[in-house]
């Protein structure tokens, strides 16, 4: 999701994507912009609007939390009631929350696309869920470490490097 209002109006918007949901198996969407996808009259709450997704035929919601990181939603895995999530890093709901990586921001502009090629990028190597949610907010970080909608663009060898401590030498 990257709803732009100047393109159209957010009902314009909601009357054509409500129609390619059955269609998606995996958003990635800005908290604000879920509404876009869901019937008139659906839950306010971000989670319950997530909720609602699966039901549609999306496997997997992220939700981009912008400085608060991300969460994704998929369905929960069955479990017997006394035992914790089948996979150590989800909730029983099936949500797996991934906190920003603090960073000292400059500009805004790019990160959402800066997260979801970390997001995809690690899907498309093989990771799970946990590793496309770092990826993620990994690559969102770099982004808005500087002006423009591309220049903080890591490379894959680059991304240890948000972590290392200040004055590292780079080469």
């Amino acid at each position: 999701m990257n709803h732009r209002s100047r393109l159209w109006t957010a009902d314009q918007a909601s009357a054509v994507l409500r129609d390619w949901i059955p269609y998606v198996d995996i958003r990635i969407s800005p908290a604000d912009e879920l509404s876009l996808c869901l019937p008139p009259g659906s839950p306010t709450d971000i989670t319950a609007q997530a909720r609602q997704m699966p039901v549609a035929g999306v496997t997997e919601v992220v939700v981009k939390l912008g400085p608060d990181g991300a969460t994704s939603y998929t369905h929960p895995e069955p479990h017997p009631a006394n035992q914790r999530p089948c996979h150590p890093h989800h909730a029983a709901d099936g949500s797996l929350h991934q906190p920003a990586v603090p960073v000292q921001a400059v500009d805004p502009v790019g990160a959402g696309d800066a997260f979801a090629a970390g997001y995809l990028s690690a899907l498309l190597d093989g990771e799970g869920v946990a590793g496309h949610l770092e990826g993620g907010v990994t690559t969102g970080a770099f982004a808005v470490t500087s002006p423009g909608d591309g220049e903080g663009a890591p490379t894959r060898a680059e991304l240890h490097l948000l972590g290392a401590p200040p004055g590292t030498v780079v080469r």
